[in-house]
């Protein structure tokens, strides 16, 4: 089984367990009042669970084995790749979320995005820095002003 099969058959898999969670458990702590609605909490994750069943199975049924070019990836050569960079932003990713409430969100996010370009290679800090308060600036802005989310931009402390 080719590696587009592989990775369609875990998607069709967690697609699954996602539309049975949505279809089955997100509906029964539902109060009365609610279940007369004709779109439920549960609707947006109904609809993304079938289509992710969909596209999976697209791509089980359809996909055929083709030669491996030089340019793209090789699973068989996996351990030639920089698996390090790629484990170490997951890692940076789980740190931004318990880093959050602590920090405040204008902190970790600058943080998350400095230190994430410097794992990635970046090394003009004068242009990476800015980039990043700017970016953390601009997105809290738009969450908290525009969408109305109360984002905590400081730390705890303040």
């Amino acid at each position: 089984m080719t590696l587009d099969r592989w990775i369609a058959a875990v998607f069709l898999v967690l697609c699954l367990v996602y539309g049975y969670t949505a279809f089955f458990t997100m509906d029964a702590g539902l109060p009365p009042f609610m279940k007369r609605n004709p779109i439920w909490p549960s609707t947006f994750p109904k609809i993304l669970a079938g289509l992710g069943i969909i596209c999976a199975l697209i791509v089980l049924v359809t996909s055929k084995p083709t030669p491996i070019k030089t340019d793209e990836i090789d699973h068989r050569r996996l351990g030639e790749y920089k698996l390090g960079q790629a484990f170490g932003l997951i890692a940076m990713m789980v740190a931004y979320a318990f880093a959050l409430r602590p920090i405040g969100f204008i902190g970790s996010t600058v943080l998350f995005l400095a230190v994430s370009g410097i794992v990635l290679g970046e090394r003009r800090f004068h242009i990476l820095i800015p980039v990043a308060i700017v970016a953390a600036l601009f997105i809290w802005f738009l969450v908290q002003q525009v969408l109305g989310i109360f984002l905590r931009p400081w730390p705890w402390f303040m």
